[in-house]
């Protein structure tokens, strides 16, 4: 692994003081929560930095409770608690294997780095067959997923928690030396595999809240892997909804796993919802689902196929429906 200076603050303040010096001196930097990502990019060799801040002792990101989450909060920890939701117990509970959920954090899952079979390799691998748009290391390398291009980075989104939150209508809340801001998750990711999300230099995600009726909504999350743990999410959909009496008032759905970001899918669902009628509506919804994805071959399992599960995870989702 490429050496690099740890660095550990022990509070949000000095940690975005740390990040401003390194930003004024244009010396280039990562964060780290739990490493889980970062740890095996670095040591293939993946857009390594001389200088990685550790949030590990920053105490006040740590924070949860029904309706805020801390960005350092454990994945382990949002699965097992009771106070989180029950569509986020879901979604964290399926993430990789205990040990991976009690070291990856909330924040981390978030700002997950995009994949693509042709990035997340060896570096001795990736110099073998020459380079990608992602990691042209001063090439100019063509993206190698969509030939004769080197403008837009297609890399997959493989997150779980995203998808999750999204359909309970989550706030981001981003902090750096220069201030704080917040937004709708749904605008925090930007279509394009190297951007990833909106995150300026020296930002970093310091926690995560819901609304208040978001405890009114039931949900359940579903997703395609190549084997039960570790793996990342070649498709996961997740729904919320809330019901009032027989009928539907509310309803959310979400992807990861397809496409550069994870998407929220209103229109789709506008299109079915005012004239529900069970089962064949929730074919239909599962069919637009399928045919509004469009997903790359840069992962593990073909695009074709993949699509076509998107219908059978939604339909799984939108089954539980019909129970309550």
């Amino acid at each position: 692994m490429p050496p690099f200076e740890l660095l550990m603050p022990t509070s949000l303040e000095q940690a975005l003081a740390l990040a401003g010096e390194f930003i004024a001196a244009g010396e280039e930097f990562d964060w780290i929560a739990g490493g889980t990502d970062l740890i095996p990019n670095y040591k293939w060799h993946l857009n390594p930095k001389a200088n990685v801040i550790s949030l590990a002792k920053v105490a006040e990101m740590s924070e949860l409770s029904s309706t805020h989450i801390g960005g350092m909060v454990r994945l382990h920890d949002l699965a097992q608690s009771n106070l989180t939701h029950p569509l986020l117990k879901d979604a964290a509970g399926s993430i990789a294997s205990v040990m991976i959920r009690r070291s990856g954090t909330v924040g981390g899952n978030l700002c997950l780095d995009t994949r693509c079979y042709w990035f997340n390799q060896s570096e001795d691998w990736r110099e073998s067959i020459e380079w990608c748009h992602k990691c042209e290391c001063g090439t100019d390398a063509d993206c190698r997923v969509i030939p004769n291009q080197n403008t837009l980075c297609v890399a997959t989104y493989q997150a779980d928690l995203a998808p999750a939150l999204l359909c309970l209508n989550a706030t981001i809340h981003l902090a750096s030396s220069s201030g704080k801001r917040e937004m709708p998750l749904s605008d925090f990711f930007e279509l394009d595999g190297m951007t990833r999300n909106v995150l300026q230099p020296g930002e970093l995600v310091t926690h995560i809240t819901l609304p208040t009726e978001s405890s009114e909504l039931t949900g359940c999350y579903h997703k395609l892997t190549l084997r039960e743990s570790w793996d990342f999410p070649e498709a996961g959909i997740a729904a919320a909804w809330k019901l009032d009496g027989e009928e539907i008032s509310t309803l959310k759905i979400a992807s990861t796993g397809l496409e550069s970001i994870p998407r929220v899918h209103d229109e789709e669902v506008a299109a079915v919802l005012p004239g529900w009628s069970g089962k064949e509506s929730i074919e239909i919804l599962s069919e637009s689902l399928r045919k509004s994805i469009k997903p790359v071959n840069n992962t593990g399992l073909k695009p074709n196929y993949r699509r076509k599960m998107v219908k059978v995870l939604a339909r799984r989702c939108l089954n539980q429906i019909m129970h309550e």
